[in-house]
């Protein structure tokens, strides 16, 4: 029987799963295996300038093609590298497969040139995390890692390949099955329970659903849509989940929790029913967990069992994929009476509608509006922070858009490089990266991938001078000292008497276009509609654009820390 290296058994595992796409950056641990996929065509590579980047990247382009992302890296640092990646991937359930070089096996435990334990450290951050030991076990948990990644709560799975195992010769054969004791992930309906959760709804006077990031997860926007009509329940959805219902559809209200709309926040605290779908319950959402829905009985839907009444104690626990359950739900619903109910939510919206203050300069609502203005079908990729909230709040999210973001780890970097993620994915569509001046350096340096494989995504810098989100809440909580968050004046911002900052740095224009990228700058709203305009024309590389706005654009409502969702500061 022939046999080949372990190298040349995983580029042959990978064709067979269907993999498309690969992240990678090298090293000795792993330079073998760079030369086996030198090899080969089939398999794209993409050679990022970091490995935090390279996970981010893999994470949106597997969001927005609903593939499994997949990484290698090499060990020590490399490895390291990518803990910040595998736990945003791992919060968000995100399938990813990662790749970590080792050292051999008799190196491992003799502190190694570039040794570390990737398993022992990542073992909480991840789905499944294992060191190959044997030549003969490589395809059989090749096999294993990409249906763990997929199947039920899909997360990322981290495989450590020592150099020796990898370069040793073994059979050429790659699994065509899987068999995993103690894993058989449950997707069916318990239909018992549904019924019981449906016969709760049809009787509630105030029922509402909650879509969390699971209906996205499960591509379940379609048939989530039918149910909220058919039933004529509106609809509230955590930040994750926003999409799973068209923001414009007349049964949405709006996002819940810390920076939720009012009508939103007040709807979950007065209904009586919370039929709840693929989310967490997380405390952005939840406030103070004793008054969170205090007059509601609760159903929880959700795939991944330690989920359920883990924060919030749900009535009618059921365990099952949000796709799944919602096709089995549309046999059973029909309407349910809620006029008044709805009149009720019309009248907290027209009490408090989600607005920003209008001024004469340049607001990050403007730039939103002509995203949704002249974007009709997008994938918008957001960082973390202010303009994050932002987004959520204004952006238009319909059938034929998509929203991608770090949700539960909040990992500020992730724009950039999760923006080219989902174009290598999505080449056809408009990618438009949302980010601020703080996240966009700490991943910055993707410019070059971006460039380099000539990906004309659009990124938008909302260059208020500030860690923003960290602004807010040192203007609203710590008597406005603005400590570690003035991005021109450094640490401490203590400058009086008409001392002046620095000018700010970096030039983002300036570096944009030593990368070769596209570089625009502006500060007036009449110029918003022009740049996006021209960014369009430029098919071949990335366009930045720096939009200069206030550091005193606040993102409201919000909730006070420690607060319930009736908590809610709405300006200031």
């Amino acid at each position: 029987m022939k046999q080949i290296t372990g190298n040349k058994l995983l580029v042959k595992a990978l064709k067979e799963e269907g993999v498309e796409v690969l992240f990678g950056y090298p090293g000795a641990t792993t330079i073998d295996l760079s030369d086996e996929l030198y090899r080969q065509d089939s398999i794209k590579i993409i050679l990022p300038r970091h490995e935090q980047a390279l996970v981010h990247e893999a994470d949106a382009y597997a969001r927005t093609t609903g593939k499994v992302g997949v990484c290698l890296v090499t060990s020590g640092p490399g490895a390291t590298n990518v803990v910040t990646g595998l736990a945003t991937a791992n919060y968000d359930s995100v399938p990813l497969v990662c790749f970590t070089g080792q050292v051999s096996r008799y190196l491992i435990g003799n502190d190694a040139f570039q040794e570390v334990d990737i398993v022992g450290i990542t073992r909480n951050i991840t789905k499944y995390s294992v060191t190959v030991r044997n030549r003969e076990d490589l395809g059989r948990i090749v096999k294993d890692a990409f249906y763990i990644a997929r199947t039920g709560r899909p997360g990322p799975v981290l495989i450590d390949l020592p150099k020796d195992v990898m370069s040793e010769l073994g059979s050429a054969e790659y699994p065509g099955t899987v068999n995993i004791r103690g894993y058989k992930p449950n997707t069916s309906v318990h239909v018992g329970q549904l019924k019981k959760a449906i016969k709760m709804l049809n009787s509630a006077k105030r029922p509402l659903l909650l879509a969390g990031g699971g209906v996205n997860i499960a591509h379940a926007q379609e048939i989530f849509t039918k149910v909220a009509e058919k039933t004529q329940v509106p609809v509230v959805t955590t930040i994750m989940g926003r999409g799973a219902i068209s923001t414009e559809h007349p049964l949405f209200i709006g996002n819940l929790g810390m920076h939720g709309a009012y009508a939103a926040n007040m709807a979950v605290s007065s209904c009586d029913l919370l039929f709840s779908i693929g989310t967490r319950f997380n405390d952005r959402i939840t406030g103070k967990l004793h008054a969170f829905a205090p007059n509601a009985q609760i159903v929880h839907i959700d795939i991944d069992t330690a989920s359920i009444s883990r924060n919030i104690h749900v009535h009618v626990p059921i365990v099952a994929d949000a796709k799944e359950a919602l096709v089995k739900m549309d046999e059973y619903v029909h309407p349910c009476d809620t006029k008044q109910w709805l009149a009720q939510i019309d009248s907290w919206r027209n009490e408090h509608p989600l607005n920003m203050h209008k001024t004469n300069a340049l607001s990050p609502l403007d730039i939103i509006h002509e995203i949704n203005n002249q974007f009709d079908e997008s994938i918008i990729v957001t960082d973390v922070g202010q303009h994050q909230m932002l987004v959520t709040q204004y952006a238009q999210i319909t059938p034929k858009k998509q929203l991608v973001m770090s949700g539960g780890l909040g990992t500020m970097g992730y724009g950039l490089p999760g923006g080219i993620g989902a174009k290598i994915g999505n080449p056809d569509k408009p990618v438009i990266v949302i980010s601020g001046d703080g996240g966009m350096q700490m991943n910055i340096q993707e410019l070059a991938t971006a460039v380099l494989e000539e990906l004309p995504i659009i990124i938008c810098i909302f260059n208020n001078e500030y860690l923003g989100m960290v602004r807010q809440w040192q203007k609203l909580f710590y008597g406005k000292r603005y400590a570690m968050t003035n991005l021109r004046s450094g640490a401490l911002s203590r400058r009086t008497n008409g001392e002046e900052y620095p000018e700010y740095t970096p030039d983002f224009v300036k570096l944009a276009e030593s990368y070769g990228a596209k570089g625009m700058r502006v500060t007036k709203k009449e110029d918003v509609a022009a740049a996006f305009e021209e960014a369009k024309k430029n098919t071949k590389t990335p366009t930045l654009i720096e939009f200069i706005i206030s550091p005193e654009e606040m993102v409201y409502p919000m909730i006070k820390p420690g607060g319930t969702l009736e908590d809610m500061i709405m300006d200031c």
